[in-house]
């Protein structure tokens, strides 16, 4: 009797099949591909006769009068909301950095440390210096600040697989670390508003939250109320809402329970990464990235002076900046260089932090709120993160050949 097969459509994926695809989207490696594919996707379709159709799509708004959000279209959904996600789990790193992790002994945290400042500054200055003159140029000096801590480590994964774990914890604390100075540039430069009740609000849950944790309460059902309305009460104080992801990821607890259970911090990261590098992030790239290609388009990035600027200083200024400080912490003997860490190698992560990306790209939406302007500045943040990531590339697959070079 012949075997009747089961329809394969509608596709059900199964709990074993969900429980794959998380897991996968747990690695860096998969989720800077799936926001690769989804930045190509956009710029794919923002590129064909269809294009008007993606713009509508960016503005579409969704925002119901009793949530009282204002006008929140597609993008402000994606940069304030999911990007809060992402935050999140970049606050949860943060503190594993600090509790765990090179944060945690100031004489080894002291590298990446210095080497993050001095990239961040270098940057901005450069930017400043190639803008300097063009008409409202300077509000954008914080765009090439940023290091993508996804994409990096997803190239670095790719290009370097004989990679030291001591160079990938460097790029991991020196990404970390840029990611909480730009969103504290966020806060306190990219705020035009400020309303008070709503953000002091936002500050006693945000407390709450942290007392909960302290207290050792382990139930998410708890803590979810208390985020999503944190979230909403700094969303409406006007600063950046993605300022609360970071806060209360840095506030998880990664304190052990007496009877080996997972943490809060590790509850948490095990439920959210999956949706940030497989949900958030992606959608953020999809409904940012999409600009036009054309000639006309590329012409007009490579004469305009922020663009220009923006370029610099991923490309130039954090390569001269993270290197620059890292060698400078060394030889003045406030940090050490590792054993298994080579100066080619820190040379190669301070190319690949000039890959900003997610950060670059929210920062420049909040700067720039002419949208010709801020197209160009993705364009700008888009060809800096390539040519980072290819000059990054050539680096570490030349340490990958010395490296298996017989002593």
């Amino acid at each position: 009797m012949k075997r009747r097969v089961a329809a394969t459509w509608p596709f059900r994926p199964t709990v074993r099949y969900s429980t794959q695809v998380a897991s996968a989207l747990r690695t860096e490696t998969i989720g800077g591909v799936v926001m690769l594919l989804a930045a190509v996707a956009a710029l794919v379709w923002a590129n064909t006769p269809w294009e008007g159709a993606y713009k509508s799509l960016q503005t579409f708004e969704i925002s119901p009068h009793w949530l009282h959000l204002g006008h929140m279209d597609v993008q402000h959904w994606a940069s304030s909301g999911l990007l809060a996600v992402f935050f999140f789990i970049a606050g949860l790193e943060l503190r594993e950095e600090l509790a765990h992790g090179e944060l945690r002994n100031p004489r080894d945290a002291a590298l990446p440390v210095i080497a993050a400042a001095a990239g961040v500054a270098v940057p901005a200055l450069i930017f400043l210096a190639v803008s300097a003159g063009a008409p409202g140029a300077s509000v954008g000096w914080a765009v090439p600040t940023a290091t993508d801590i996804a994409f990096a480590l997803a190239v670095l994964a790719v290009t370097f697989t004989s990679c030291p774990a001591s160079l990938r914890a460097f790029l991991l604390t020196l990404a970390v670390v840029d990611d909480l100075i730009a969103i504290t540039i966020i806060a306190l430069f990219y705020t035009s508003t400020l309303h008070w009740v709503p953000l002091l609000v936002s500050v006693a849950l945000i407390a709450v939250y942290g007392l909960l944790q302290h207290r050792g309460v382990r139930s998410p059902w708890v803590y979810v109320p208390v985020a999503v309305l944190a979230w909403y009460c700094l969303q409406r104080s006007g600063i950046h809402a993605t300022v609360a992801g970071v806060a209360l990821g840095m506030l998880t607890s990664p304190k052990e329970t007496p009877d080996g259970r997972p943490t809060n911090a590790e509850r948490a990261d095990h439920a959210l990464r999956p949706f940030s590098a497989g949900v958030a992030v992606p959608v953020f790239a999809f409904v940012s990235a999409g600009v036009g290609l054309g000639a006309a388009q590329l012409g007009a990035v490579f004469t305009d002076r922020v663009a220009l600027g923006v370029i610099a200083g991923l490309v130039i200024g954090k390569f001269v900046g993270v290197l620059g400080g890292a060698w400078t912490a060394v030889r003045l003997g406030l940090a050490t260089l590792g054993e298994d860490l080579h100066w080619h190698e820190i040379a190669g992560v301070a190319l690949l932090a000039g890959v900003g990306f997610t950060v670059s790209l929210l920062i420049g939406g909040l700067a720039y709120t002419d949208p010709s302007q801020f197209e160009r500045v993705t364009t700008a943040v888009l060809i800096a993160s390539v040519l980072a990531s290819a000059a990054a590339a050539v680096v570490f697959r030349r340490r990958v050949r010395l490296r298996a070079r017989p002593d």
